[in-house]
């Protein structure tokens, strides 16, 4: 017995579901890509005031100076 005629596959998924999969999921790698730079690009602002203070210097902190209007 082979069991002929009968079909052991899933129903084919509707494309709109896919598409919609899809996009969540890029939504979610380009969050995590975005969030992997912000922790890098803080951690290295840390890094470089450790640094600073590690060889006795003071006033490591960064100064944020407003640009001027013409």
């Amino acid at each position: 017995m082979s069991g002929a005629g009968v079909d052991k596959r899933e129903p084919p998924e509707d494309e709109g579901d896919r598409t919609l999969e899809n996009a969540v999921l890029f939504g979610l790698f380009v969050v995590l890509v975005a969030a992997g730079i912000w922790l890098l690009g803080t951690m290295a602002d840390i890094r470089k005031v450790q640094d600073c203070a590690a060889q006795g210097r003071r006033n490591c902190a960064t100064i944020d100076v407003p640009e001027r209007a013409r």
